[in-house]
């Protein structure tokens, strides 16, 4: 778990942390902070929400300079914010976010870049220096074939440099490091696939999925998240990505590890081992990414399609079914979404 270093943050989105006291010990007890940060395709603006109390979200907008993002990431060791932008087609990273003396409706500069060589590009994820975006368009011209980029860079500095490309033999979406393997979604299938030890491969090179399973009960997943404290992996579903309104949903898997192993590469993971949520109550359409606290089982969704874009929050998944979130708010075109817990 990252800690943020200053306060000017916690001050600025109000965080209203609770305290309690034990009778006979006098010992207080603090609530985490939890900072959900957000992107969209609207504006390019990230959204940070303070998420430690659902009931009394406080929110705050860094005003970005690009005009549509997708994957966003926060390092709290640095104090840097970063995003893949959708409009020059390279990761901008955002320096010293918490001491900025006015942080609510401050526009901020990217600070720390680089080359721009991708065209689509979609989730990031990130191990140590190593910043992957995962790219879903054409890479061989052929819509035909299964294909897709992962842009390898790293970081050192005020730069991020391109270390190579992978060409994936999936369409891709949502990525997300566990240890040293990169698990994939498999974009327009019910499919998660995974590269083992990802990072070892250090040329520009075609590489193929070390493991792939199907997913029952989802028509086509989009956003992955993975919680280590709980072994939990949730996995969204968009559905049909032409209906943006009601018919889509998010599965919860717990002991993901097991599960995962224990089911043969392309073979299928049965609804039985996992927990659905969906229907209209859910106001799920097209829920394109997901972050999950398995400390409150509490999962976070950026909506792109229901009523023009929405971050959701559901703290009460329970059995699954068609259940109401627990927090709604408007975001157009919201594309992505990263918890940070201090």
């Amino acid at each position: 778990m990252k800690t943020i270093k200053t306060l000017a943050l916690i001050g600025a989105i109000a965080l209203g942390l609770t305290s309690c006291s034990d009778e006979t010990s006098n010992v207080t007890a603090q609530l985490d902070t939890k900072l959900l940060f957000t992107s969209n395709n609207d504006d390019g603006n990230v959204n940070v929400y303070n998420v430690t109390n659902l009931s009394a979200v406080a929110t705050s907008t860094l005003t970005t300079p690009i005009s549509a993002a997708d994957g966003v990431y926060y390092n709290s060791d640095e104090d840097l914010v970063v995003q893949a932008s959708r409009s020059t087609f390279g990761l901008e990273g955002y320096a010293g976010i918490t001491t900025s003396s006015s942080l609510i409706s401050t526009t901020v500069t990217a600070n720390v870049v680089g080359s721009l060589d991708m065209t689509s590009p979609r989730e990031l994820a990130v191990n140590g220096n190593f910043y992957v975006v995962a790219d879903n368009a054409d890479a061989d011209g052929d819509d035909t074939t299964d294909d897709g980029r992962l842009f390898v860079y790293t970081k050192n500095g005020n730069s991020f440099t391109l270390r190579n490309t992978i060409t994936t033999d999936i369409k891709l979406w949502g990525i997300i490091f566990i240890g040293n393997d990169l698990y994939a979604i498999a974009d327009t299938t019910n499919e998660l696939a995974v590269y083992t030890n990802f990072l070892n491969n250090t040329t520009t090179t075609t590489l193929a999925t070390s493991k792939k399973i199907a997913v029952e009960g989802i028509i086509r997943t989009h956003g992955l998240t993975y919680d280590a404290m709980t072994d939990t992996m949730v996995l969204t579903d968009i559905g049909d990505a032409s209906n943006g309104q009601d018919d889509g949903g998010f599965h919860v898997i717990d002991n993901f590890t097991s599960k995962f192993s224990g089911t043969a590469n392309g073979a299928k993971l049965a609804t039985a081992q996992q927990t659905r949520v969906s229907g209209a109550s859910t106001l799920l359409g097209n829920p394109v990414d997901v972050a999950y606290d398995g400390e409150s089982q509490t999962v976070f969704i950026a909506e792109a399609g229901n009523n023009g874009g929405r971050i959701l929050a559901f703290s009460n998944v329970g059995s699954g079914g068609d259940v109401a979130p627990s927090y709604n708010s408007s975001l157009a075109k919201a594309s992505a979404v990263y918890l940070h817990k201090e």
